[in-house]
């Protein structure tokens, strides 16, 4: 289930909770059900990028990152599609769960937009490397990462529980933050590619191999610092009372400069560490950066 990325995941709905909570009042059981739904669909993507690698032969004993089960053979690919299927059930029923106890009805405007958007977060989560044509073999993963995992999350979540306040209002809480767990996020994703550039040039376009190493490594440190200005941006414009602790996420800022030091010094099976960094770093700078929101 590569339990190590959930933090990544959530890092995305704990600010779209938190931007929710600065402009109203968030209820518990909306904020319970986003974020299992959250972990349920990451733990499906997962477990579907594991299958996908496996059928189209890009998980070889070559492959420079963690090696997972059906790549050591612990599992058969009859059970993977189980455990897939099993798990995609649980999202639809986790998803629902949520949508109904936040707006209290399934069969009204907003649940069932809702509920085409989360169709559309499972069919995501399912075909980055799954199905015949899967996106992420054709260099699309950095665009759908920063849409499902940053401006869908935050400002999803952020919708899902504070909606009663009305979407503009949202919308200025939630954006800005969304965009930056997006840019870190897609982050995460150029690392991987970049450490399994050689093995995966064999099956799959990346946007790592189209850059190529060093642009790549350019490309990793854009995103990193323009996640920084989008946060640091949404900071200074609704910080009107100067409070210092609305900066508290800055406290992250050395494990980014240590994550892109990694990066520029780091070849193959050595950068897998800069993953949990990077994943871990995002995720106290959500709950950072979301408290500092919230904080009166």
């Amino acid at each position: 289930m590569r339990l190590r990325t959930l933090p990544l995941s959530l890092a995305g709905s704990i600010m779209g909770v938190f931007a929710a909570a600065s402009v109203t009042d968030v209820a518990l059981w909306p904020v319970v059900t986003v974020l299992l739904t959250t972990m349920l669909l990451q733990i499906l993507s997962n477990l579907s990028n594991e299958l996908g690698d496996t059928l189209h032969g890009t998980d070889t004993a070559e492959r420079q990152g963690i090696h997972y089960s059906l790549q050591d053979g612990n599992m058969t690919i009859s059970q993977m599609k189980r455990l897939i299927a099993c798990t995609a059930i649980c999202c639809c029923l986790s998803g629902l769960a949520m949508i109904a106890v936040s707006f209290g009805t399934l069969l009204d405007v907003e649940p069932v937009l809702f509920i085409l958007l989360g169709a559309s977060a499972i069919w995501a989560a399912m075909h980055y490397t799954l199905g015949k044509n899967p996106y992420g073999y054709r260099g699309l993963g950095d665009i759908f990462v920063f849409i499902f995992f940053g401006v869908v999350s935050c400002c999803g979540t952020c919708y899902i529980c504070g909606h009663e306040v009305g979407i503009k209002a949202l919308l200025e809480a939630s954006f800005l933050p969304g965009c930056a767990i997006g840019c870190f996020s897609v982050g995460v994703l150029n690392v991987n590619n970049i450490r399994d550039m050689i093995t995966d040039a064999a099956t799959r376009t990346t946007v790592a191999i189209k850059l190529g190493a060093r642009r790549a490594r350019v490309y990793q440190t854009a995103l990193i610092c323009l996640g920084w200005a989008l946060m640091a941006a949404h900071t200074a414009i609704n910080n009107t009372d100067a409070a210092w602790y609305r900066w508290g996420f800055v406290i992250t800022l050395p494990l980014y400069v240590i994550h892109l030091k990694g990066v520029w010094t780091r070849e193959g099976r050595s950068m897998d560490p800069l993953l949990p960094l990077l994943v871990i770093s995002t995720f106290i700078f959500a709950v950072l950066a979301g408290c500092g929101l919230t904080l009166k």
